[in-house]
């Protein structure tokens, strides 16, 4: 006994052979592979893949879960989201631009100014009604004349590099060399041949190329102050015009589309179509200022309205894009030095009635300095408005 004891057992009194730990095998619910029952379940993560925080509770003897995945998901709904205002953003850029009105209105003749430093750009109010409906005829009192004419003609120069852009107003009846015509104020043109004349003439007269061209009408530009929500405006004194709807008080005031577009129409002034330039260049100004306001460029209330009116009622040469008006729109956002071609008389001629003669030497600097893209003589620039 004892000698079997102690060629195969244990000896008395000694502790029996430890015997190999076997593992146990824990059997899933339901079926599949079965795991060792020491090991953490599948959830939880391997020592080389924890993030610092896990690896400091392992290295203490224990396990902590993953932490959750709720801040990768928010993270991923605001990247589709701003994918998706992007893309619509995106749509939307190319609706509009599509859908503005193109026509051919910066031709190519024989003795056209060559090109020069810093961007001009034509401005034109046309009195076309032609879109409008009797209804809208009456509420903005425009009268039922036919043919088209050109209320306002601006020429603005945004400079090259730094600086104001300038904005020059010339009278539409401005007395001018019209190719073909004779000389004729300066609004004929348009009822002659239209932008391209216009266009032409303005050229002629200047000595300035013409980059790009923007036209709206009566009631395109009532429809874009509406959009804005109106613009305010000071007035140095009452305003009474019957013919064009106006009856405006001295001071202060928000104007709505009706309002504005009488108020560059009107020419109830001593000064007639002088007065009348000068407060187109005001009201241009403030509505600019205006349309690129956060006010309205955040609130889709006010930039939807904005950009279909525009596509409604603006025309644009045929080489222009949204973006060029979006260019021109902040250039005087951000205010603008204003003049009229100065003035050197008003004689009534016949067969044309009565003219305003531009100064010639006074133009010659005006324009002279636009064309080397520099500033314009103080002398010669109006107060700011």
């Amino acid at each position: 006994m004892n000698a079997g004891y102690q060629q195969g057992g244990y000896q008395r009194g000694g502790r029996p052979p430890q015997r190999p730990q076997q593992r146990t095998r824990a059997y899933p619910v339901g079926g599949g592979q079965p795991q060792d029952a020491h090991r953490p379940p599948p959830s939880y993560q391997p020592a080389g893949q924890r993030h610092p925080g896990q690896q400091a509770v392992a290295a203490q003897g224990g396990y902590r879960q993953a932490p959750p995945r709720r801040k990768r998901g928010i993270g991923r709904t605001i990247g589709v989201v701003l994918v998706l205002l992007l893309v619509f953003a995106v749509g939307m850029w190319v609706y509009v631009d599509s859908s503005l009105r193109r026509i051919d209105a910066l031709p190519d003749y024989e003795g056209r100014p060559a090109d020069t430093p810093g961007t001009n750009w034509l401005l034109v109010g046309s009195d076309a009604r032609d879109d409008l409906s009797e209804e809208q005829k009456a509420a903005l009192a425009t009268g039922d004349a036919a043919g088209r004419r050109t209320d306002t003609i601006m020429l603005l120069h945004i400079p090259e590099g730094s600086g104001k852009a300038t904005l020059v107003s010339m009278p539409r009846d401005s007395y001018v060399d019209i190719p073909g015509n004779g000389k004729n104020k300066i609004n004929a043109a348009f009822a002659f041949g239209g932008a391209p004349l216009l266009v032409q003439t303005v050229e002629g007269a200047t000595g300035i190329r013409v980059d790009h061209y923007m036209e709206i009408g009566f009631g395109g530009f009532a429809g874009i102050v509406d959009a804005v929500g109106g613009v305010d405006l000071c007035v140095d004194e009452p305003i009474q015009d019957p013919l064009a709807g106006l009856d405006l008080q001295a001071g202060c005031q928000e104007l709505d589309g009706a309002q504005a577009l009488g108020f560059v129409r009107t020419r109830a002034f001593a000064r007639a179509d002088l007065q009348r330039v000068e407060n187109q260049r005001k009201f241009l100004a403030a509505l600019t200022e205006k349309a690129t306001s956060p006010s309205v460029l955040a609130n889709p209330f006010r930039a939807f309205p904005l950009l279909f009116a525009g596509t409604d009622s603006i025309s644009i040469a045929e080489d222009d894009n949204l973006h060029n008006l979006a260019g021109m729109a902040f250039a005087m956002g951000g205010g603008v030095d204003t003049v009229t071609v100065p003035v050197g008389g008003t004689p009534t001629i016949g067969g044309v009635g009565s003219v305003v003669q531009w100064n010639r030497d006074q133009a010659l600097a005006l324009f002279g300095a636009l064309e080397r893209d520099e500033p314009v003589p103080a002398e010669l620039l109006q107060p700011p408005q």
